[in-house]
């Protein structure tokens, strides 16, 4: 009686070659299918463009409701996560700031 041998690692059981493969090469790293922009430091230009909307709650919200929109859109053509979030808040408390200023003004005029 003879026992069957477990074939070596590697080994071919039906033709009794062996069968060496070498792994298959790593994939290449991922690329983006466009440049991505670089964002370096601090988002410095939407800081600014919260700082002109929150001015722009109280004094002459017409004038730096657009900084800070124009702020915001270039930090975030720049790369700045948070500039988009700048320029729309910069927006809408321009908008206050209008509603607040014709109010308080009508108010005084009464």
């Amino acid at each position: 009686m003879s026992s069957p041998q477990n074939p070596q690692y590697g080994d071919d059981p039906a033709s009794g070659q062996p069968q060496w493969s070498q792994p298959p090469p790593p994939p290449p790293p991922y690329q983006p299918p466009y440049p991505q922009p670089q964002r370096q430091g601090a988002p410095v230009l939407s800081i600014i463009g919260f700082v002109c909307a929150a001015v722009s709650l109280l004094f002459i919200p017409i004038l730096f409701g657009i900084a800070g929109i124009v702020l915001g859109i270039v930090g975030h053509v720049r790369g700045e996560s948070l500039g988009k979030w700048a320029a729309v808040t910069s927006g809408i408390t321009m908008v206050l700031g209008m509603i607040i200023g014709y109010l308080v003004v009508r108010s005084m005029t009464a």
